[in-house]
């Protein structure tokens, strides 16, 4: 059912328990993996969406949880504000995002998550509890980042700022380069990631920091070439015959690698943070602690080219400040991410192994959202309040009404 208002959430969710029913909420099919699925009742998004409140004393906004990022991000620019970071797709609903950990990269802004300011939660029994450090301030604590297992979110309110620019610098460099100065592009960028091309010694690396402006958008024609004709449509091709003739995929990954050449643009944050991502792949994130990022992707790199893998996705590299949520893959230590891709279709187990074990020796935790191999056993080691979480999940919903299969392998 499609709720639209937190009223007829609350009235759907009581009664679901009360006949027994798993209730799960979805929002646009992002993750990768069963987060949301249930043989219940499923809550969609499409009609608890929109503009609650802004707050521009407090610095915030209050929108319904089934807004996406895209509505959300067009609507804070209607209004000159912005969020300070975000990652690099606007196709999640803001609860979707919040509730997996969905982050970009930033030096000192953090994920969505941590940007929230207050939310709205319907428990079990139907309940709405209004969550924020002052109203029930142990789960506001937790419920930021609660994969819904605590509840289904119906509101959530974010600090945002005045709209401002970034300027941002693509550039091509060489994996050595990149890896050996990987702390000084860090420590001087508000936001930096790059992308390593498995099969060569290859990388993008992107730069971006705030600008006094003016803006200097790509122009329409440049964007297009670039970002869709080949980002995506060469990209897609790629693939494509990397799938149908593995053999041929180094030498490919050796061509795309030196496609995309140098450039520089300013524009609004959103435009910047964001990027179509048209070719369909699977992924798997690991976040380590930021020390260990390099000798990780340095393992990893020798893992492929000792191995028959052939990978023609680049692995994308990002990183995010310590915070306090805790089940946030940044908990407690800086942390760099390192994620993995294949083309949808293309046998991804040996290669998402492989790094996987790589990771989970350094202390990796996977992203919530995406595929990882990992169970409530290993997460209890890696997150040092994961009973804390689990003791108030037992609080709040005893007879894991939001309970799921996923949630039984993470949780427990």
């Amino acid at each position: 059912m499609a709720p639209a208002s937190t009223a007829e959430l609350a009235e759907a969710v009581a009664r679901a328990a009360a006949e027994g029913l798993k209730v799960k909420a979805a929002g646009t099919g992002h993750s990768f993996t069963a987060a949301a699925a249930t043989d219940g009742l499923l809550i969609r998004p499409e009609r608890l969406t929109g503009l609650r409140a802004v707050d521009r004393a407090a610095g915030t906004v209050t929108v319904a949880a089934g807004t996406t990022l895209r509505q959300l991000n067009t609507t804070l620019s209607a209004h000159g504000l912005s969020l300070a970071n975000m990652g690099d797709i606007m196709e999640q609903t803001v609860s979707g995002a919040v509730s997996t950990g969905t982050h970009g990269t930033g030096r000192d802004s953090a994920s969505l998550s941590a940007q929230v300011r207050a939310l709205e939660l319907v428990t079990a029994d139907g309940s709405v509890l209004t969550c924020s450090p002052r109203e029930n301030p142990e789960v506001f604590t937790a419920a930021r980042l609660g994969l819904g297992a605590l509840g289904v979110i119906s509101a959530i309110t974010l600090a945002v700022e005045p709209e401002f620019l970034l300027r941002a610098r693509e550039e091509p460099m060489s994996f050595d380069r990149v890896t050996s100065e990987f702390d000084r592009f860090v420590a001087e960028n508000e936001h930096f990631e790059f992308y390593w091309f498995p099969h060569t010694t290859g990388c993008t690396t992107k730069r971006n920091n705030r600008s006094a402006g003016p803006a200097a958008p790509l122009g329409r024609a440049a964007a297009w070439v670039e970002d869709e004709l080949i980002a995506n449509g060469l990209f897609q091709a790629v693939c494509s015959v990397g799938r149908t003739v593995p053999a041929a995929v180094p030498g490919i990954a050796r061509i795309a690698g030196r496609a995309l050449s140098a450039r520089t643009y300013t524009d609004v944050a959103y435009k910047v943070f964001t990027s179509p991502r048209r070719v369909r792949f699977l992924e798997m994130e690991y976040a380590l602690p930021r020390e260990a990022a390099v000798a990780a992707l340095r393992e990893l790199r020798a893992a492929v080219e000792r191995s028959r893998l052939r990978i023609s996705f680049p692995v994308e590299v990002r990183t995010a400040p310590a915070d306090d949520i805790p089940l946030s893959t940044a908990y407690g230590r800086d942390t760099a991410y390192v994620a993995v891709h294949m083309y949808r279709g293309t046998p991804h187990h040996a290669y998402f192994s492989a790094a996987e074990r790589i990771m989970t020796a350094h202390g990796g935790r996977p992203h919530w959202g995406k595929l990882h191999g990992r169970d409530a056993a290993y997460l209890a080691g890696v997150y040092p309040r994961f009973a804390e979480f689990t003791s108030l999940r037992d609080r709040l919903d005893p007879e894991r009404v939001f309970g799921n299969a996923y949630l039984r392998r993470v949780l427990g």
